[in-house]
């Protein structure tokens, strides 16, 4: 015997087979960019006292010369990278968010500063260090660098520096803030991927 399923029952069934596929979870190949990728967060640093920071001559980057790991100080924000990844700050103790990219200016920071901060020596030369409070640099880091602050100041402490653009040779200092706005936009471009640790060798 044929059971044949009348208009009304069929129209039922098709319309319960298209909520089921409606409300289904998505299959693991439809749903990967919805995944999340979690970046650990590097682990605090417990500082003795609120930290000095020297500036390192030809730029206008300031960092912690007496820690192991690198803090460095740079357009408003503290900087550290840790496990291969890029990390920001507007505190030098707490706040760390993921960064998605290398700094900028880290591209310009010689891979022996720490070597020539032990021997005070840049290039060559005699480099009479001064630390400043980190209070001072984060008021005054932006007009230090739009007044050419530490030109003016025996050109960054380094006895008989001569500028490299005088001299023939690349220029080394950073650009001037004026050109905040391209740097925000960049540095404010924050996603969830990996970063690569980058660095310019002298």
């Amino acid at each position: 015997m044929i059971h044949t399923v009348d208009t009304t029952t069929k129209s039922f069934l098709l319309g319960a087979l298209a909520l089921v596929l409606v409300l289904a979870p998505p299959s693991p190949t439809t749903a990967g960019t919805d995944i999340d990728i979690h970046i650990a967060l590097p682990p605090a640093i417990v500082y003795a006292e609120p930290p000095q920071l020297i500036v390192l001559p030809e730029t206008y980057v300031y960092v912690v010369p007496n820690l192991e790991t690198d803090i460095f100080f740079y357009g408003g924000w503290w900087w550290r990278p840790w496990e291969g990844h890029w990390y920001r700050s507007r505190s030098y103790d707490a706040g760390w968010s993921y960064y998605d990219n290398v700094p900028t200016f880290y591209r310009e920071i010689p891979a022996t500063w720490r070597d020539d901060y032990r021997e005070h020596r840049w290039r060559g030369h005699q480099w009479n260090i001064q630390p400043i409070p980190h209070q001072q640099v984060q008021r005054n880091w932006s007009s230090w660098e739009k007044n050419r602050h530490w030109e003016k100041q025996h050109t960054w402490g380094v006895q008989e520096l001569q500028s490299r653009t005088q001299s023939g040779r690349p220029d080394r200092r950073m650009p001037p803030q004026n050109s905040q706005k391209n740097h925000n936009s960049q540095d404010n471009h924050q996603q969830a991927k990996p970063g690569n640790q980058g660095h310019k060798k002298n």
